[in-house]
């Protein structure tokens, strides 16, 4: 009798382990993947990044992102957001003509001849919409898309990605990609506008350690380009590094971090946003993200 609690409840804890990912949990950092909310149910998430270090001085913008997600069927998933942040720069920019102590670059001065700069805003929202065609779990690739648009005070942009997925090893190893394209309408301090356009492969592997726990590596590949339709090749750069998740019935919690190496380049008109072979529009070395999931 003993022996045959003890290999239940063996059992069950080697299960508790390895069992997949619940419904609805973000396993990446910034990977969209296709374990979409069930049908009929909602989720709260909260989205934190910390972007930090640029060409000198100091760089911090922080990041939030509060979403509601909802399940319209099994294979479609809507969700709403609010975005704001906050932005603190010291002489954080490359030298320019325009700003040559490299005064906060473009985001403006605060204090003329002094470069400090310090805003907290909420930017506006985001509409986004997830349809699996195919799902992971029973098929040997998982292939979805993924819809956003956003409208607010910094920029207009929509976003597309083709998600694709695949899990091995009983759903403990998933391997996943996403192919992002995006068109920005930038919206700048002096009531300006930039037509901007980007392309992003983003793609990454987690692996579920423990009970309740996975951890991976993920990677971005960034392009920029000047114009709504691609036009003019401006920024390129890799952005790389690790990610651990936890998860219980009740909530799920997710860190990651990416560096960005040596190796970027700029173009013109854009010359000027890169240095130590690194790209600094909107980037730095560094990007830290938290993401909190609730169901209710």
């Amino acid at each position: 009798m003993l022996r045959s609690l003890l290999r239940t409840g063996l059992a069950l804890a080697l299960a508790a382990a390895f069992a997949p990912a619940q419904a609805g949990e973000g396993t990446f950092g910034w990977l969209y993947t296709l374990d979409l909310q069930p049908k009929g149910t909602w989720e709260f998430e909260q989205r934190l990044q910390l972007n930090t270090g640029q060409e000198g001085g100091t760089y911090q913008f922080w990041q939030g992102r509060t979403e509601v997600e909802y399940g319209v069927s099994e294979n479609l998933q809507l969700a709403g957001y609010l975005n704001t942040s906050y932005t603190k720069a010291y002489r954080n920019y490359p030298a320019t003509a325009e700003f040559p102590h490299g005064e906060t670059g473009g985001w403006g001065v605060s204090t003329p001849g002094d470069g400090r700069y310090s805003k907290a805003r909420v930017e506006g929202g985001s509409l986004e919409a997830i349809w699996r065609l195919s799902n992971p779990v029973v098929d040997p690739v998982g292939v979805g898309l993924y819809g956003e648009v956003t409208l607010g005070s910094v920029k207009d942009e929509f976003e597309g990605r083709l998600l694709l997925q695949s899990n091995f090893l009983d759903d403990r190893l998933v391997l996943a990609t996403n192919v992002a394209v995006a068109v920005e309408k930038i919206k700048f301090v002096e009531g300006e506008t930039g037509p901007e356009s980007m392309i992003d492969l983003l793609f990454g592997a987690t692996y579920r350690i423990a009970n309740n726990w996975t951890a991976g590596m993920e990677a971005r590949y960034h392009n920029d380009y000047y114009g709504y339709n691609f036009q003019t090749h401006t920024q390129e750069a890799w952005f790389v590094g690790p990610n651990v998740h936890y998860a219980n019935k009740d909530w799920w919690v997710t860190t990651a971090w990416r560096y960005q190496p040596t190796g970027g380049k700029c173009w013109a008109p854009n010359t000027g946003e890169c240095s130590d072979g690194r790209v600094w529009d909107s980037h730095s070395r560094n990007e830290f993200i938290v993401k909190f999931g609730m169901p209710f």
